[in-house]
């Protein structure tokens, strides 16, 4: 005879849970996990954009066995039924979060204080959450959690004493819906594939950057030197004069061979007009970088004459701001380059504020790196000759982005095209 499961817990989740198959991901969650459901209630939207509803009752053999379940199914919208204002512990130390802190998705998320929810500001993945209240050891009054504030917080600035919101209660995360499949972003966004039509993909990315710009929000570019070996350098200067680029992320690499091709008209020594390397050449990016540092930076160096074209050229020109973050295998590096990762990625944090949308070409790294720190809601595009670069973006939560294999120089010039078009 089958052994009766006692631990019980019912959840709700609403929405565009059919076509967003949420609700066939949060069943899958409840038997993969060993637990078993019972829907309870359930309402279907009669329209496409009608909103549906449907209250499941879960059972599992044991506290633990629940708690994984709910844990689970909380990041696909699921929320227990009997709803509480969300827990939270006060820091003991600084720069660690209590034992039982609430993770943070990149999805749209609320806390519920007072009885009202609230947004969570600052939205970022693998984060905790702090709250702003008067006395965190005084329970607030219903209808007084409007007047807080939450906001998600990396582990390293964490303060003794702060308020910590822990565990799922009271926390709920709002998915990506795909109610209506209009474009590149919502319909082809799951699969990467170097056989996709690269005309309409480009064409759908270059329509995106227009709606971003005419909504009023930011442009973000983030660049390896492959953008630089292949000549796409000219693309990207040209998206900044047209005003389609409005905040750079890239490391020393971009910036040191982009200087480099400015200088000597090389890249990685090899000289550009021509695909041969030139002679010494392999000391061309040192070189660069000496000079840059001899004269106090970049900006100096254009105020002396030294730098008079290149992507660095035009950020500073067109009043662009760029972040530089180092690596432990940077040569020099150039003066601007923050070598402290950690000041780095509060730096790409202020900068990515304001962001709609984000061009990420032929960089691992310092892609996956700000994944990590935009919202679901933000649109990204990752363009590279390898396949896995996309493919680990979206493994490590950056669902929102569309992949294009290719290289990057025939990418950018098709842009630029579609752009001007």
């Amino acid at each position: 005879m089958a052994k009766t499961k006692s631990f019980v817990e019912e959840i709700e989740l609403q929405g565009h849970i059919i076509d967003s198959l949420l609700l066939p991901k949060v069943l899958d969650e409840i038997l993969t996990r060993g637990g078993t459901y019972v829907i309870k209630e359930i309402k279907l939207g009669k329209r496409q954009v009608d909103p549906s509803f449907t209250r499941i009752e879960i059972k599992a053999d044991s506290h633990a066995q629940l708690d994984d379940i709910l844990h689970a199914v909380h990041d696909h919208g699921a929320l227990p039924t009997d709803q509480k204002d969300c827990a939270y512990e006060l820091a003991d130390m600084d720069d660690a979060f209590p034992e039982r802190f609430y993770s943070t998705t990149n999805y749209r998320t609320q806390v519920r204080l007072g009885g009202d929810w609230i947004d969570v500001d600052d939205q970022e993945m693998d984060c905790g959450i702090v709250l702003e209240v008067p006395s965190p050891l005084t329970p607030l009054p219903e209808g007084e959690g409007k007047q807080m504030r939450a906001r998600c917080l990396p582990m390293v600035h964490v303060k003794k004493g702060d308020p910590i919101v822990v565990g799922h209660q009271g926390v709920r995360v709002m998915p990506a819906e795909t109610a209506a499949r209009t474009s590149l972003f919502e319909f082809m966004s799951s699969a990467v594939s170097s056989e996709k039509p690269k005309g309409v993909t480009v064409r759908e990315i270059a329509t995106t950057m227009k709606r971003t710009k005419a909504a009023g929000e930011k442009i973000l570019a983030v660049l390896g030197p492959a953008v630089v070996h292949t000549g796409g350098v000219e693309h990207i200067c040209e998206l900044i004069r047209l005003g389609y680029l409005d905040v750079l992320f890239a490391g020393n690499a971009l910036a040191t061979h982009d200087i480099e091709q400015a200088i000597f008209g090389t890249s990685l020594g090899v000289w550009l007009d021509r695909g041969l390397p030139a002679e010494e050449g392999h000391e061309h990016h040192l070189r660069a970088i000496n000079t840059i540092r001899r004269v106090g930076g970049i900006e100096s160096a254009i105020k002396k004459g030294v730098l008079k074209s290149g992507i660095m050229f035009e950020c500073v020109q067109h009043k662009i701001p760029y972040v530089l973050a180092g690596s432990i295998r940077d040569d020099g590096p150039l003066p601007e380059v923050i070598t402290d990762t950690l000041v780095a990625q509060d730096v790409m944090r202020e900068k990515v504020k304001g962001v709609g949308f984000c061009l990420m070409i032929a960089t691992m790294l310092h892609s996956i790196a700000t994944g990590n720190l935009l919202p679901a809601v933000v649109k990204v595009a990752c363009v590279d000759i390898n396949p896995a670069t996309v493919t680990k973006l979206a493994d490590r939560g950056s669902q929102q982005t569309v992949g294009v294999v290719t290289d990057a120089e025939p990418f950018l010039r098709a842009l630029v095209a579609e752009l001007k078009s």
